[in-house]
């Protein structure tokens, strides 16, 4: 069982940060294999960002996503840039707002949910910073990648002191709106 998770977006969204928290929920909570990689450009905030998430249940022995099946959009340039490696059937989120052109002609191979995640984290904390932690939630409850739990345990490792109860309450609303995207209600 080999997964592939692609998060893009523009630096300042954490994506960097989403990916290292699925690779860790993986590998320590899960003990499952797995490898994270990053990519953005040199400048740090509003610049390209990827990160890339390889799980496996055995040593993995190429650490770059082939044809991802799971797919984070959190910008125009990432959507366009990426959405042509994802896999015929992947299950894709879009940030709505952030994306308004999209190719829906494609999009009909995929799996997608589309919704304004940085006004739903804002709504949910206060903070659009959130949004991340937010796709965490939404991610595993509709795809169930890692359980509840390792993710859980992974955000509260990885996010500053202080703030585990506002992470806590964007990544609650994440699985809220994955169980809707598993009953076909988003």
């Amino acid at each position: 069982m080999r997964k592939e998770v692609l998060f893009s977006g523009f630096g300042g969204q954490g994506v960097i940060l989403a990916g290292v928290i699925l690779g860790r929920a993986a590998a320590v909570y899960e003990n499952l294999y797995a490898v994270q990689t990053q990519a953005y450009g040199p400048e740090s905030r509003g610049g390209a960002s990827k990160a890339e998430v390889v799980i496996s249940d055995e040593p993995i022995d190429y650490p770059k996503t082939l044809q991802p099946e799971y797919a984070i959009f959190f910008s125009q340039e990432a959507y366009s840039k990426y959405l042509h490696s994802v896999k015929e059937g992947a299950k894709v989120i879009v940030e709505k707002d952030l994306v308004p052109n999209r190719d829906l002609d494609f999009e009909k191979k995929l799996d997608v949910i589309s919704l304004p995640l940085t006004e739903i984290a804002e709504e949910t904390t206060g903070l659009s910073l959130t949004m991340n932690i937010l796709t965490l939630g939404l991610l595993t409850a509709w795809t169930e990648i890692v359980s509840r739990d390792a993710i859980e345990k992974a955000v509260l490792d990885a996010v500053p002191k202080g703030t585990e109860e506002i992470n806590l309450r964007a990544l609650k609303k994440g699985f809220e709106l994955g169980e809707k995207a598993k009953r076909g209600e988003l």
